[in-house]
């Protein structure tokens, strides 16, 4: 795949996700709460792409809302993994650094 899919795949389901998340008022209050990001903040946040690995990683964080999430969108897991593995930075053990 190149890396424009990937980026395109990427930001489709972070899209998605964040969808989701403002269809459920609860989840997303969770979320904005955990993440220190006001609702007026959103619309910027988005261009942030630690904003957006935070928000994939949150998702991942707590099975059953992935598996909520995955349902209510027709999607798999491991896209959200993919996505959230696109937006994460490199760590120690990564060998990208």
């Amino acid at each position: 795949m190149k890396n424009n899919d990937v980026l395109a795949d990427a930001e489709s389901t972070a899209i998605a996700v964040l969808t989701w998340l403002a269809g459920e008022p609860e989840m997303l209050s969770r979320f904005l709460a955990l993440s220190g990001v006001r609702p007026d903040q959103l619309r910027s946040a988005v261009n942030d792409p630690a904003f957006l690995a935070g928000m994939l990683d949150f998702l991942m964080g707590h099975e059953p809302t992935l598996l909520a999430f995955c349902e209510a969108t027709n999607s798999r897991p491991e896209t959200v993994v993919a996505a959230a593995q696109h937006y994460a930075r490199p760590g120690l053990g990564s060998g990208e650094i």
